[in-house]
């Protein structure tokens, strides 16, 4: 088989843990795989430059951030093949320009354009095992550039796919997904298995485990995911096709958003055009718009409301301002979204109904309401965030 290996900041944050992480490497290609490796910065390293750079400027040049932030992942590559070689098995470490991976001249959160696998694929028909530097590429005109958060996801997935690789494993700090998060709800079991769709609605809606565009690229390129812990031998959560699954459950878990605010137009003119142009605005801003609703019209004005990242408020504000709809903006920082998700409710009728049955019982009001094929979401107080999930958790007996 060939796999490709992700290993996370936290796995290989020590000199030991980069040498543990080695240890269950060899282990694999023991086993008579054949073996690519993508590694992240240590943990706490990228923090560290992004801080060196801020004592020379509180704005630096966006080239030359990814210059300095890439070199993280180079050391991790290095040390990591330092030491497999160390202990008898042939090892190149690449980095992101070596092993291929081409991007556009978007610095600091570059997308991934193709891969040019000859250079790894050479390296594997010699024997060796290949240490890839993740999180980053490079331009079509020889710059360095980083892909952003959840970078080094996305760059083992994105060389699986390119590979045509069997398997892609996601190390992290915890042993794979679950039906919420347990330290929210300690009855929360850990999936055997979960869909790419199912996958990217939690990855959005707050689980943190992998970053949508990685799970994104992933089914677009049909590559077969699982992510684990490094820190154990457990199995981890596989990320499959849809119709792959043999069993498809109702809900497959409850996700919490704490990163939402939410935002209010009061008395907007209810005429054509008015919602496209507080949109168009907001768009060109960069704010990530996520649930939207507008009262009906009334003596020709109505109220429109959405919702937004918090860290995203102060633009949403000036974006208002530069089109004079500031004077009727109002916000609201204490809320969280909370979201039911399952490809079970494509084939069932109910779904929804329980979790507002459910919030109506706690005595929980809801905000704003959106759904899709796949998921129920709900805004809500923040004060009742963690109890909505226990409550729903129990309502479609997830820890069964």
């Amino acid at each position: 088989m060939l796999i490709v290996q992700k290993y996370g900041g936290t796995s290989v944050g020590s000199v030991e843990r980069i040498k543990e992480v080695a240890r269950r490497i060899a282990k694999s290609k023991e086993e008579g795989n054949d073996i690519v490796v993508v590694v992240s910065a240590m943990s706490g390293e990228t923090n560290k430059l992004i801080e060196l750079a801020n004592k020379f400027s509180q704005t630096p040049k966006r080239r030359e951030m990814d210059l300095l932030l890439s070199s993280g992942e180079r050391v991790t590559s290095a040390l990591l093949a330092i030491a497999l070689t160390d202990m008898g098995f042939q090892t190149v470490a690449m980095t992101g320009r070596q092993a291929g991976i081409v991007t556009n001249g978007m610095h600091t959160k570059a997308r991934i354009e193709y891969i040019d696998g000859k250079y790894i694929e050479k390296e594997l028909k010699k024997g060796n095992m290949v240490v890839v530097a993740g999180f980053q590429g490079i331009t079509a005109i020889g710059e360095v550039s980083t892909l952003g958060r959840g970078g080094s996801d996305l760059s083992a997935v994105a060389i699986a796919g390119s590979l045509n690789a069997d398997l892609c494993e996601i190390y992290t700090d915890v042993d794979g997904i679950y039906t919420t998060d347990p330290r929210i709800e300690p009855k929360a079991k850990k999936l055997k298995e979960i869909s790419y769709d199912e996958m990217l609605e939690l990855a959005s809606l707050g689980a943190k485990v992998l970053q949508t565009r990685s799970v994104e690229l992933a089914k677009k390129l049909n590559v077969r995911l699982v992510t684990r812990s490094s820190f154990s031998d457990d199995e981890g959560t596989h990320i499959l096709r849809e119709e792959d699954i043999m069993e498809k459950p109702l809900v497959s878990g409850i996700a919490i958003d704490k990163n939402q605010a939410r935002v209010t137009l009061r008395g907007v003119s209810d005429k054509p055009g008015i919602a496209a142009e507080i949109f168009r605005k907001l768009a060109e801003d960069g704010v990530n718009v996520d649930m939207i609703i507008q009262n009906v019209g009334l003596d020709g004005e109505t109220n429109l409301g959405f919702t937004v990242p918090k860290d995203e408020l102060g633009t949403t504000k000036q974006s208002m301002e530069e089109i004079n709809a500031s004077q009727s903006l109002e916000f609201d920082q204490e809320v969280v979204k909370v979201s039911v998700v399952g490809v079970g409710m494509k084939s069932h009728s109910g779904v929804a109904c329980t979790a507002f049955d459910t919030l109506a019982d706690e005595r929980i009001n809801i905000e704003m309401i959106s759904t899709s094929e796949i998921k129920v979401s709900m805004v809500i107080s923040e004060k009742y965030g963690e109890l909505a999930v226990r409550a729903l958790h129990d309502a479609y007996k997830l820890d069964n």
